[in-house]
């Protein structure tokens, strides 16, 4: 299903460096406010601004690793491995081969097929993850080495990064305010652009903060996929208080599509969030409206991206038109390093 959101990204749209390069600080990217009563262009350290007293601002810890890998296929071709996830059943991982310079994924790999990686580790793709007319994307691989897939990713990787990138940032780049638990194959970017500063003042205006986690796979679905299956975890405490702050009437602020997913599965069936761990393979959209999230930060997706299903099925088609047309019309920028956006339908 297509979201009903249409719009066309203009060439000069993308966020090639991180704001800092550009002489900003994390919370002096672009917001844009759009709420029923109309549209307010800010700056996001403005934030708390919009937020009332009694709202719940939930954030993802998860931490970016450093997911992508050099390697060579078997005829000495180069590839750039993209670690996503380990899989939720029968061990290995996810991965994705991309073209070195970032701009696509091989799709033209078979199984069997055994990449050279690093440090002498096994890296053989197994079984498509996935299919489409154009080829395999995604596979599941057996990763054979010594020690965790993880320690080794922090040896040999760096932070995945794709086309529209000029040159390569440090991970600390990649890594949001809140990150404490290293896992998300691309960084959380929802939560970037906060701050410590921001989080003490939204603490001190009466708004709370609250962690969920939300191990994030790769995101270059340039086949219109819908998401991955991805491990997530809502503690007790978070839980507790999202159904406070509900009974009270306040909001339930999420920061991220991976937020929203997080608390969206963690929903028994009275319509209550609980204590939750575990893999989702939810897909929020028309088919199944988000019940507990009724605000959203969120970065901007690209045209047909599943992630609009996800800011409609919280915000509404209309109002989530009426943001995307005023972003492209104002100049805002996409992707990681880009602005942000507040729904608050």
């Amino acid at each position: 299903m297509k979201p009903r959101t249409v719009f066309t990204l203009p060439t000069d749209a993308e966020a090639t460096v991180p704001p800092e390069a550009r002489g900003l600080s994390r919370d002096g990217v672009r917001l844009l406010v759009a709420t029923p009563s109309g549209l307010t262009s800010t700056r996001f350290a403005a934030l708390p601004e919009f937020l009332r007293p009694g709202d719940l601002v939930v954030v993802n810890t998860s931490g970016t690793l450093p997911a992508a890998v050099d390697g060579r296929r078997p005829d000495g071709t180069p590839v750039v491995v993209h670690f996503s996830a380990p899989r939720a059943t029968g061990g290995g991982w996810i991965v994705e081969l991309r073209v070195p310079d970032g701009s696509g994924p091989v799709l033209d790999a078979r199984p069997g097929e055994r990449i050279t990686v690093p440090d002498d580790a096994r890296l053989t793709l197994r079984a498509p993850a996935d299919a489409h007319p154009a080829g395999v994307r995604l596979w599941a691989a057996d990763v054979v080495l010594e020690g965790p897939v993880e320690a080794w990713l922090n040896r040999h990787g760096r932070p995945i990064t794709y086309g529209y990138l000029h040159g390569r940032w440090p991970l600390a780049e990649y890594q949001p305010v809140f990150a404490r638990e290293p896992g998300s194959a691309e960084m959380a970017s929802a939560g970037r652009p906060f701050t410590d500063r921001m989080v003490t003042d939204l603490v001190t205006r009466g708004i709370g903060v609250a962690p969920v986690l939300l191990h994030t796979g790769v995101s270059s679905q340039e086949f219109g996929e819908g998401p991955q299956t991805e491990r997530f975890r809502v503690p007790p405490a978070t839980a507790r208080q999202v159904e406070s702050v509900r009974q009270a009437g306040g909001r339930v602020v999420a920061v991220g599509t991976t937020v929203t997913r997080a608390l969206e599965s963690a929903v028994d069936e009275g319509g209550r969030v609980v204590a939750t761990e575990g893999w989702t393979d939810l897909v929020i959209g028309p088919d199944h409206p988000a019940r507990v999230v009724n605000g959203l930060v969120t970065g901007w997706h690209t045209p047909e991206a599943s992630h609009l299903l996800l800011l409609e099925a919280v915000a509404g088609p209309a109002l989530v038109q009426a943001a995307y047309r005023a972003a492209v019309a104002e100049g805002y920028r996409w992707h990681e390093f880009g602005d942000s956006c507040l729904l608050l339908p």
